[in-house]
């Protein structure tokens, strides 16, 4: 090992002859603070404060950093700017890109910190480290950070139908609870907001003691009836939404979602989500598509110290629980498929335990089962197929 080390020819992996201006940008609601490197200007960094939002003073600041490394260098050097994943999402990367400017945007959990208790954390800091990271990664340094890969305005908006559809299903469902547990306490346990004849059950309706609901009691879960059938409104609607693009995806051809739509066991919500949130990406192998997802193993290994953390959930969460939901239904619609042949062995091996455990391994298994199937047509062995759509 100490003779492959000292060999004068082998190749660096790290380059350091990159001539540009690195910019980093901490962004918050009320200022931005822009961190830049410049050459000619030795190892300091200089930091100046832009108003949130204001895209042509941070152009023009841009400008006279270029302005100042060119009466330096003499040389009209590009600018290269990396932000961090948040709340402003991708709009400030793409209008950087139509300026003609390299953008990144990393991952933050991505990026090494101390592991100090107590370290000081400012937005200085903060600046100077995301600027660092910029320049390892540009130096080709492995493994430095990981760069977010932002969707096209399309396929951003696209998934915007199945996030809605969740948050008013969680809405709906506060609702329910909250009708019930008003009825509850009165001594009514067998009312279904639900039913269509919810309003006639409510008329109807007597207290544990026998009187009829007190006047205010009724009122107010009217007003909660009023809301939940609006929701019920608007659920309808996306779903509407949803099912149009699924069958105009159809009508022009061979699309991720309608090809998981031929899947026995899998419905117009669960091929939305998995096309809308992952399997509409490309990926280069299974590690990849598992890692994106959260599904990935994450080891623990120092010394004679050898574990299993789990898995990272470090990806999408949505559609990492997605594929656990789709898992369990998958062992009910698919009891002779592979993968389920698969779990059943397994859970037999641990003498029924740790079904949970393993639960999360097929959801694994069945995301990489289908990107394969989405991509190059290999269907899962032993699934069966719907033969009427």
């Amino acid at each position: 090992m100490q003779l492959i080390a000292n060999r004068p020819e082998a190749p660096s992996a790290i380059r350091s002859d990159l001539g540009a201006i690195f910019v980093s940008m901490e962004l918050s609601r009320s200022s931005w603070l822009i961190t830049s490197l410049s050459p000619g200007a030795g190892e300091k960094m200089s930091k100046h404060g832009v108003p949130a939002g204001d895209i042509c003073t941070l152009l023009r600041r841009f400008s006279v950093l270029k302005q100042k490394a060119f009466s330096r260098t003499g040389k009209l050097l590009p600018i290269i700017v990396i932000q961090e994943a948040g709340l402003d999402g991708f709009w400030i990367h793409r209008v950087l890109q139509n300026e003609g400017i390299e953008s990144h945007v990393v991952d933050p959990a991505s990026i090494a910190t101390s592991r100090r208790r107590r370290r000081a954390k400012t937005d200085r800091i903060d600046g100077e480290a995301l600027l660092r990271t910029l320049l390892a990664y540009k130096r080709g340094e492995p493994r430095v950070c990981a760069m977010v890969k932002a969707p096209t305005p399309e396929e951003e908006d696209r998934r915007r139908l199945c996030r809605e559809r969740k948050v008013l299903i969680a809405e709906r469902v506060k609702h329910v609870n909250r009708i019930k547990g008003l009825l509850f306490c009165q001594g009514v346990s067998a009312y279904q907001p639900l039913r269509r004849d919810r309003r006639q059950q409510l008329d109807e309706l007597r207290t544990g003691d026998g009187r009829p609901l007190p006047k205010h009691l009724k009122v107010q879960i009217s007003r909660e009836l009023d809301r939940l059938e609006l929701l019920l409104e608007q659920i309808k609607a996306v779903e509407a939404e949803r099912d149009a693009l699924l069958a105009a995806h159809q009508a022009a051809g061979r699309a991720p979602a309608v090809m998981l739509l031929d899947i026995k066991g899998v419905g117009p919500e669960f091929a939305a989500i998995l096309w809308s949130e992952g399997l509409f990406r490309h990926f280069d192998n299974r590690r990849q598509i598992a890692a994106y997802a959260g599904l990935a193993p994450t080891p623990w290994q120092s010394g004679s110290i050898d574990r299993e953390q789990g898995v990272s959930k470090a990806g999408n969460a949505r559609l990492r629980t997605t594929l656990v939901q789709l898992a369990w239904l998958w062992l009910r619609n698919q009891p002779q498929s592979a993968l389920a042949l698969w779990f059943e062995e397994r859970v037999k091996r641990n003498g029924g335990r740790l079904k949970k455990t393993t639960i999360v391994a097929l959801a694994r298994k069945l995301l990489v089962a289908l990107w394969k199937y989405v991509t190059a047509g290999v269907v899962i062995e032993g699934a069966v197929m719907k033969t009427v759509r």
